[in-house]
Parts: C-alpha cells; structure tokens; sequence
C-alpha cells in the first residue's frame, strides 16, 4: 500500500522489516506520545507504532502542511489491521490512470500548474482496466492499447470538510493514434505533450511525489522503454 498524505509518501511495515536504520534521519520510539512537528525532518521512522499514534500522525498530516518532512514511515505489529484502519477512516474512491507511450516518449498533461499522468475517477461498477483507459483518452483524445499492470497508489485529500483516499491503479498502454491528440479542458489540463529524456527530467521537478513513484516503478518494469538512466526523478 504506497499511501501519500499531502503528498507525503507514507509506507506501513511489519515490524523488523525496516532494518537500515541509517536510511532514516530521524527514528522515534512508538511509545512517545509526545510528538511535535519539529521533530518531523527528512525521512522519520515511528518504530512499532500503535493505532492511536497512527490516527493522530494522520489528522496532524492533514491539518498542517510539514514542508520539512521527506518521508514518514510506521513498523506495526498488524500490518493487515492498519490497512484495515487506514481505509476505515477514508471514504475510498477508485481511480485508473497510464503511462501511455509512443516509443521512447511518455504522455503527461500539465494541470494545475503541474506535470501529471492522465487518470481519472472510475464510473460505478466500471473495471479497472477500462476505466484507466477510458479516462486516458477522454483526458488526451487519443487511442491506447492497454498493457500490463505497474502498481497502485493511494492518494489522500480533503473535499468539502471530508477526508477522501482515492486509490488508483496504474497501466502501461501503448499510443495507438494521437493524430487528435488535444487537452481536455474541462478537466483543467492546458497541454498534453510528449516527454523524453531531458525533458522527462525536468517535468518531474515539477510534478507530484506520487507521480515520480508510477514511473520509477514503471522503469522498473522488464521490457519497458529504456530511458531511466537518463530520468532523475529524485
């Protein structure tokens, strides 16, 4: 489960999985109560974490804005029951989105003000698969051809006074047609071009943390386009 709070990745693992504690710049004992905001710097470790300091980790990411917190992650006991938590306390909407290419290119839409993957809210009862596909090219007006999987993501926001997780799930697709290609501005995207190499990277400076992780997994993926030597998205 890659969770992002206010765009802040978050990771959940089971206790002895986070062994390199020299990854972390900061690692607090889950038995302090007393955590303040200025203890949140770089990437912190809550080791053995409990329910309770989950929640307010969570209310306390969602009130402020922690412009000095890189990353956070919890080991628990129970990974299986935060899971269950953490969806308890969201209402969930389902997503679908691609990382569509043409090539050695990939497909991004600027949309407020920032470098994005097309994606976009599932019709009720609707696949995965075929809504990531569908809201690609509705968003690009092009044609795709679905591929594999990459991963998911869960992204959490406010929206009139409630708290939303939209859990998304992220496709290779392969442009088929974008003789039409066009934004859809009723969405609030302004372009949709094209990226590789250079341009790739300096699209990723401007874009969010949850965005940089699809591609990297992307990459990661055997038999994919090839140009991650070249994309610093870090």
């Amino acid at each position: 489960m890659k969770l992002f709070l206010n765009s802040i990745p978050v990771q959940v693992k089971k206790m002895g999985k986070a062994k390199d504690f020299l990854e972390y710049d900061v690692i607090i004992n889950g038995g302090n109560k007393n955590i303040y905001v200025g203890m949140l710097v770089g990437d912190v470790l809550i080791n053995n974490a409990s329910l309770d300091q989950l929640d307010r980790m969570f209310n306390l990411m969602a009130r402020k804005r922690l412009q000095k917190l890189k990353s956070i992650t919890f080991t628990v006991d129970d990974r299986k029951s935060v899971k269950h938590f953490v969806k308890q306390r969201f209402k969930i909407i389902k997503a679908g989105g691609g990382v569509v290419t043409k090539r050695d290119q990939i497909l991004m839409i600027y949309r407020l003000n920032k470098w994005d993957l097309p994606k976009g809210k599932l019709d009720k009862d609707e696949d995965w698969a075929e809504g990531a596909v569908r809201e690609v090219q509705e968003e690009c007006n092009i044609k795709v051809k679905l591929k594999d999987r990459i991963c998911a993501t869960w992204h959490s926001y406010s929206m009139n006074g409630k708290k939303i997780l939209k859990q998304t799930t992220w496709f290779v697709m392969e442009c088929k047609d974008d003789s039409a290609m066009k934004p859809q501005i009723s969405e609030d995207i302004h372009a949709v071009e094209w990226k590789q190499g250079d341009e790739l990277t300096t699209a990723l400076f401007n874009t969010y943390p949850s965005v940089k992780y699809v591609i990297e997994r992307f990459f990661a993926m055997p038999g994919e386009i090839k140009e991650a030597d070249k994309v610093k998205s870090r």
